[in-house]
């Protein structure tokens, strides 16, 4: 992850697109959770022996209401965060290109066109990803349980913590899928420039190929890449797809336990109908974040694991470097060489010109000038 920090410095000119996409995720995030809140008191009102039609129909409109000012805000939330990452990822593959040009001819004699190729493409594809929308989701957990939270305990402390129980082994799985997803993705990314180096090859050399006739033996090799590329990539998803479910296994746990001790509470009339409700609203909401958490960190492993590939050439220094101060080219002025120096008798207009200037009246030419 400590590859991710040389991105920092293309955030500065995106700071104040940065703090308006993270305001809007607070205001998503609690009009999202006002929702939950108003079916409560709804809940709670329908209990009271005066309940009326208007009443319930006024908390129904703030429902869609808080539902419709919090889509706003989740809309221009992700089109803020998202535009600075593709913003980012314009700026990186410019700075990517510029410092390709900068290099000297001996480090393309031992770096393959393909990795380069991988490198402008993929790789630069996943730090987008990473500082885009792993960022959005980050944040946008970060703020949802933080103030999910901060209402469950105003409900009812005891079924937070019960709550929380199943969520005590999230930590460890998800220190140890990041490793899992991270190696593996690097390997993706290798066997990616391998194959894009045999392509670019074959391409570039394709008579003589034809000349030796190896079509069949290499069109063999690129069946094997493309083969382990394909083992690799499933070895990858084989990880992914174990994590989701291992999280929304832990949720679900954590559901039965709410509603096995909440049912009870409701009972023996601790809590009210509405406070079940609303809690258990919350705590569908936390589920998602919990989910999007194995996402994020899959992101932000491949993002890390591409950008520790870029920076390889990113830190690659020229052999032959630009002087600090250089000297400015000399300053002549233009001469004409003794040899082309016309002679006096040239005529630029060219020798017909100059014989109808001659037979012209006014000019004097001496007898047996022609």
């Amino acid at each position: 992850m400590n590859q991710l920090r040389t991105i920092l410095p293309y955030f500065r000119p995106y700071r104040a697109h940065v703090a308006w996409g993270m305001v809007l995720v607070v205001f998503a995030n609690a009009f999202a959770l006002a929702g939950p809140y108003l079916l409560k008191l709804a809940v709670d009102e329908l209990s009271e022996p005066g309940v009326t039609r208007e009443r319930l129909l006024m908390y129904a409109l703030l429902i869609v209401g808080a539902a419709l000012v919090g889509g706003a805000a989740r809309y221009g939330m992700r089109e803020l965060l998202n535009g600075v990452s593709r913003r980012i990822e314009v700026d990186l593959r410019q700075n990517f290109l510029s410092h390709l040009l900068r290099l000297d001819a001996g480090f393309y004699n031992h770096t393959r066109t393909g990795d380069l190729m991988s490198k402008a493409t993929n790789d630069t594809l996943a730090v987008r990803q990473a500082v885009g929308p792993a960022v959005m989701y980050s944040a946008n957990t970060v703020v949802n349980f933080t103030l999910g939270l901060t209402l469950m305990i105003w409900i009812s402390p005891r079924l937070v913590l019960i709550s929380l129980v199943p969520m005590l082994l999230l930590p460890p799985i998800v220190i140890l899928f990041g490793r899992v997803i991270h190696r593996r993705f690097e390997k993706i990314q290798e066997q990616f420039s391998t194959l894009s180096t045999m392509v670019q090859e074959n391409l570039s050399g394709v008579r003589i190929v034809r000349a030796y006739q190896q079509e069949t033996p290499q069109a063999e090799d690129f069946e094997a890449l493309n083969e382990e590329y394909l083992q690799r990539n499933m070895r990858l998803a084989y990880a992914s797809g174990a994590f989701h479910p291992t999280l929304g296994l832990l949720t679900g746990f954590a559901m039965v336990a709410v509603l096995w001790d909440g049912g009870q509470q409701v009972m023996a009339g601790v809590i009210t109908v509405g406070d079940f409700v609303a809690f258990s609203f919350y705590l569908a909401l936390l589920i998602w974040p919990m989910i999007a958490l194995g996402w994020v960190v899959n992101l932000f492993q491949r993002g890390a694991a591409s950008m520790g590939r870029i920076n390889s050439i990113l830190n690659a220094v020229p052999r032959i470097l630009p002087p600090d101060r250089p000297a400015p080219a000399p300053v002549t002025s233009p001469s004409w060489p003794s040899r082309a120096r016309p002679s006096p008798s040239w005529d630029p207009r060219g020798p017909a010109r100059a014989r109808s200037s001659a037979s012209s009246p006014g000019c004097t030419t001496p007898p047996g000038a022609r």
